[in-house]
């Protein structure tokens, strides 16, 4: 693969990737790489609750806040870059800010205690936050609207692939290394994310349409406009509902099944490789059926449909483990798939000369909301005198609810592009 030399100096919102069809391949391969790698650095805290809160010895509510630490610092962090976000060349930028977030996670991985890990975290979540912005926002500036459900898909799956390979190897190596036991996987992904990062360099091309713009006023004031707009409210509320919906629940899958449920811990890995394979094949199937059915119409079946592996997983008693494997993959498909025909239609709300601005306020605001989920939700329920969870029943409640609301409100989101 040569590098490639082409730039893009106008927004490519209208245009097709130059360098056809191969180059756009390995450019989206390169995008979906920087997804894997840190949404793995932020999932794999979840599936390892139980051996932080043994090895730690933390509670719960500690192990919330230990989550909640790298999202809010993301939240922070997307809010400082709308300062900058859309000053810069995209690659050169999305490249300085992998580096700062390899160093954060490697760091993670040599914390000693509670407290330093909490801090690794943060500036984990601060680089890896305004990342996934970042991404989506070159996808944004670079796929035509009618194949950007697709484009999203592709890079999106590396959700599904962090959980079809990534969080069972970095749990066999947590389980399997005892030298290192819950630090061996932010050692891996590490590791993993300097060849993606070498990849990324080789890959993705500049992007510089979005500069030399003209703003009228002060930056403060630009991005408060941005922020205030109607039709940009209705987005970050419709985004803060969807993570509000799934991370209420998914932080506290894997303990409430092991102690409620009674799985075994081992097979803990085998519940997110399953739902992950199975993900990684219907990503590009939704992407697929947003583009073609509307994206609106494909989020709303979503929505709707989401909400019975959702009750299930926080109303389940004891039950064989292929129910268990059924529910759960279900939830991963479709709770996960939500967010393809979403952010293809959020993507949309604004022009190409500030939607780095918009996409890192909706990361922020996503950030901000799915660490409020895991606090709201690591304080409601409660370890029972015989070491059960309790009232998990009653996040999953309060996640039907937020998943609800976004039926209704998707409708109200505007773009200038035909998403309906």
């Amino acid at each position: 693969m040569s590098h490639l030399q082409f730039h893009v100096k106008k927004p490519l919102t209208e245009h097709h990737m130059p360098g056809g069809k191969s180059k756009e391949r390995f450019f989206l391969f390169s995008l979906a790489g920087i997804q894997f790698t840190h949404i793995l650095d932020f999932m794999i805290m979840m599936p390892l609750g139980p051996d932080f809160i043994r090895e730690l010895n933390i509670n719960t509510h500690e192990f919330g806040l230990l989550l909640s630490s790298y999202t809010f610092a993301a939240a922070i962090a997307g809010v400082f870059a709308t300062y900058f976000v859309d000053r810069f060349e995209r690659r050169a930028l999305l490249l300085s800010l992998y580096v700062c977030f390899i160093i954060a996670t490697l760091v993670c991985g040599l914390a000693p205690d509670y407290h330093s890990l909490f801090i690794a975290r943060a500036f984990a979540g601060a680089f890896g936050g305004i990342l996934g912005s970042l991404v989506q926002t070159i996808i944004a500036d670079s796929i035509p609207f009618e194949r950007r459900g697709k484009a999203l898909g592709t890079v999106m799956s590396a959700f599904s692939v962090s959980t079809v390979a990534g969080v069972p190897l970095s749990l066999f190596l947590a389980n399997n290394i005892p030298s290192l036991g819950w630090r061996a996987p932010f050692i891996f992904i590490a590791l993993i994310s300097s060849l993606i990062l070498y990849l990324g360099y080789r890959n993705i091309p500049k992007i510089s349409g979005h500069l030399g713009h003209s703003h009228a006023g002060s930056r403060l004031s630009q991005i408060w406009n941005i922020f205030v707009a109607h039709q940009h409210l209705r987005a970050f509320i419709f985004m803060a509902l969807i993570m509000l919906t799934g991370f209420s629940v998914i932080p506290y899958i894997a303990l409430y099944l092991t102690s409620n449920v009674g799985i075994d811990n081992s097979y803990i890995s085998l519940i997110y490789l399953c739902g992950g394979i199975v993900t990684l094949m219907s990503s590009r199937l939704i992407g697929h059926m947003a583009d073609r059915y509307g994206k609106v119409k494909v989020f709303r079946v979503l929505a709707v449909i989401s909400l019975v592996p959702l009750l299930v997983t926080t109303n389940l008693m004891p039950v064989p483990l292929w129910v268990v494997l059924i529910n759960s993959t279900a939830f991963f498909v479709l709770v996960s798939g939500r967010m393809i025909p979403a952010m293809a239609i959020v993507s949309q709300v604004v022009e190409a000369k500030i939607r780095g601005t918009f996409m890192s306020l909706v990361g922020s605001v996503q950030m901000l909301a799915s660490g409020l989920a895991s606090v709201i939700a690591g304080v409601v329920v409660t370890i029972g005198s015989d070491g059960k969870m309790e009232h998990y029943n009653l996040v999953g409640y309060g996640a039907a609810l937020c998943g609800l609301l976004t039926f209704w409100l998707v409708g109200y989101i505007h773009t200038d592009k035909q998403a309906h």
